[in-house]
């Protein structure tokens, strides 16, 4: 696997969380309050919901497609989670951190230590809800089948595991809190010294000029 361009001036981020834990609305949000942030769309080879759009939730295409494109080296990471593929195109993220987007990545803990290990600049962040409890709640709520939900707690388990392997650990008891930590973080990473002075270079050689 190649590495993205290390001289990307973009920011990577990636995002992860258990079924439930809140991660879809805190992007949401976090895309409303930080500008020059986008959110990479995944692929994936599971049918299409009631309202998602391709191309704008996913891109939705068959498995001989997916092989065909993680044959031709295609996704920076690609994992196979409830019976189906799902994986993240290195082109347009390579692009857009070329271009000094930011991208979020919204991926599970197998694609965020792929990415981390593709691209050694990635800030990642874990969101945690406040109780087994509460997830459960959650996904009572969200109407799924007692079964689905039996087997997304017990993955969520797994998934809440790895959160030591990530930069930043996010709390989801209070939604506005927990959104404010995600601009936080975005904020300060892009206040971090080698970015000033990457950005900064012709007034800052005008500030310390020798």
């Amino acid at each position: 696997m190649n590495a993205i361009d290390a001289a990307a001036s973009g920011h990577l981020f990636v995002v992860s969380a258990p079924s439930g834990g809140g991660k879809t609305s805190l992007v949401r949000t976090l895309l409303n309050r930080a500008g020059n942030l986008r959110v990479s769309t995944s692929h994936t080879t599971r049918a299409r919901r009631s309202g998602e759009q391709d191309g704008i939730d996913y891109h939705f295409i068959d498995e001989a497609t997916f092989e065909a494109m993680v044959a031709a080296g295609e996704f920076l990471e690609h994992a196979r989670v409830f019976d189906h593929y799902y994986g993240t195109a290195r082109a347009p993220v390579s692009a857009r951190l070329a271009a000094g987007e930011d991208v979020i990545l919204e991926i599970d803990w197998q694609g965020a230590r792929t990415i981390r290990a593709a691209v050694a600049t990635t800030i990642s962040i874990f969101i945690l809800p406040p109780s087994i409890e509460e997830l459960e709640r959650r996904l009572t709520n969200r109407g799924d089948k007692a079964e689905t939900i039996v087997r997304r707690m017990r993955d969520a388990v797994n998934e809440m595991s790895h959160f030591g392997e990530y930069d930043y650990l996010v709390i989801n008891d209070d939604f506005e809190r927990a959104a404010a930590a995600l601009v936080a973080i975005v904020g300060a990473s892009r206040l971090r010294r080698e970015v000033q002075v990457q950005r900064h270079a012709e007034m800052l050689g005008r500030l310390v000029a020798p």
